[in-house]
């Protein structure tokens, strides 16, 4: 019991001196590219009532969920996931409202699961949600966000995956699979197992048109002319072709983002998420094996809170990315961290004074009595440990 004093749960950590500094410098410029395009801020309760993130919706499975009750017996969870709250909130505020919605967030995810071994079971997440615009065109500008997210964060190698919920759901369908047999190759695709997904495709005894729409699962970065063959070969499967032509159409808006070149179509994206229902995208970098940002959109889950509104939105994880940055040696310009004032007491009254002043000015400042037995080289190396560049002593000489 003593030692659990000092030491955190398994899955959670302290974050302090200069790693949270750089973290909250982080969060901030990734918030600031955000505001840039014109989403709004909005603040979800830390944990919802149980039936926020049920089953039914799609979200995290409940064995994964931090749970607990009210004094009224009510089953409460820490949130696992963003998008269910903003939906629940956005349905409640904004109920009647014609045009797009456009909101972000910044705020911690908690998911308990035994597969997150060696992972943190707390993580930051920043992200935004376009309410209301059902378009290709709304796809784009999100992913435009993304993009210009994290190379505000300084980081230069990263690609974003891109897929289609539907295009999977249309081969399960045209191929009658039954839903056990759906988990199953689920899990194949999820694995990298297309050696198993061939087999299992072979048993179906469906098309060859169908056969070939299916081996896309395995491209990792389609062309626009693996695209348009594919359309000609899907032309039979509604579903499918509808998800090939918007991707097609997105490669457009693309390359008038000028983004197309961080942005690869795979096909074979599984999200655990079921809610979605059209694009699902993840971006990866050097030094995490765990995507740094994930989304898609999901054009039926208002309709689990009382309104019909299509939506699409993305959640960069913070911890990830600042991992990512760390191991990429990629150095964040922080800001200036002002000056150290240390002072004798015979000078106080000038050196708060002084103090006041610089801080009023936009200066930050950091004052200390000076210590007996203290030198003005301890200060200097105390400074030089905090990256602060500028002493000043007060002392009466």
């Amino acid at each position: 019991m003593k030692n659990q004093l000092l030491h955190t749960p398994d899955g959670v950590r302290d974050i302090y001196n200069g790693e949270c500094e750089k973290k909250l410098y982080l969060q901030d410029k990734l918030h600031k590219v955000l505001l840039s395009y014109g989403f709004h801020d909005i603040q979800t309760p830390t944990f919802e009532f149980f039936n926020i993130f049920s089953s039914e919706i799609g979200t995290t499975p409940s064995k994964d969920l931090y749970k607990f009750f009210d004094k009224e017996g009510n089953t409460l969870v820490l949130r696992p996931d963003f998008t269910p709250s903003i939906a629940r909130s956005a349905v409640k505020y904004y109920i009647d409202e014609e045009m797009p919605v456009k909101l972000c967030y910044m705020g911690n995810t908690f998911i308990n699961s035994s597969d997150y071994q060696g992972r943190l079971k707390e993580n930051t997440q920043c992200g935004a949600e376009l309410i209301g615009d059902g378009s290709v065109a709304a796809d784009a500008e999100i992913l435009s966000m993304v993009v210009d997210s994290l190379k505000s964060s300084g980081l230069k190698e990263f690609q974003i995956a891109v897929g289609h919920a539907q295009f999977f759901k249309g081969l399960v369908e045209e191929a009658h699979i039954e839903e056990e047999d759906e988990a199953h190759l689920r899990e194949l695709i999820s694995n990298k197992n297309f050696f198993g997904v061939e087999e299992f495709v072979e048993d179906l005894h469906v098309s060859s048109e169908l056969q070939a729409l299916f081996s896309l699962l395995r491209n990792f970065n389609l062309t626009e002319e693996d695209l348009s063959s594919a359309k000609e070969k899907a032309q039979a499967y509604p579903l499918v072709f509808q998800a090939l032509d918007e991707l097609e159409k997105l490669n457009q808006y693309l390359k008038i983002y000028e983004i197309d070149d961080y942005v690869s179509f795979e096909l074979g994206i599984i999200s655990d998420y079921k809610y979605y229902t059209g694009i699902i995208f993840a971006g990866y970098t050097f030094g995490t094996g765990e995507a740094v940002v994930k989304g898609g959109r999901y054009d039926k889950l208002f309709s689990y809170f009382g309104k019909n509104a299509p939506a699409i939105g993305f959640a960069i994880v913070v911890d990830q990315l600042m991992a990512a940055l760390s191991r990429q040696k990629i150095q964040m310009s922080l800001p200036d961290k002002g000056m150290l004032l240390i002072f004798t007491e015979n000078k106080a009254k000038e050196a708060i004074a002084r103090a006041k002043e610089l801080r009023s000015s936009g200066v930050l400042v950091e004052t200390i009595l000076w210590a007996e037995g203290k030198t003005k080289a301890d200060y200097e190396e105390f400074a030089n440990k905090k990256q602060i560049t500028t002493v000043e002593f007060m002392d009466g000489e």
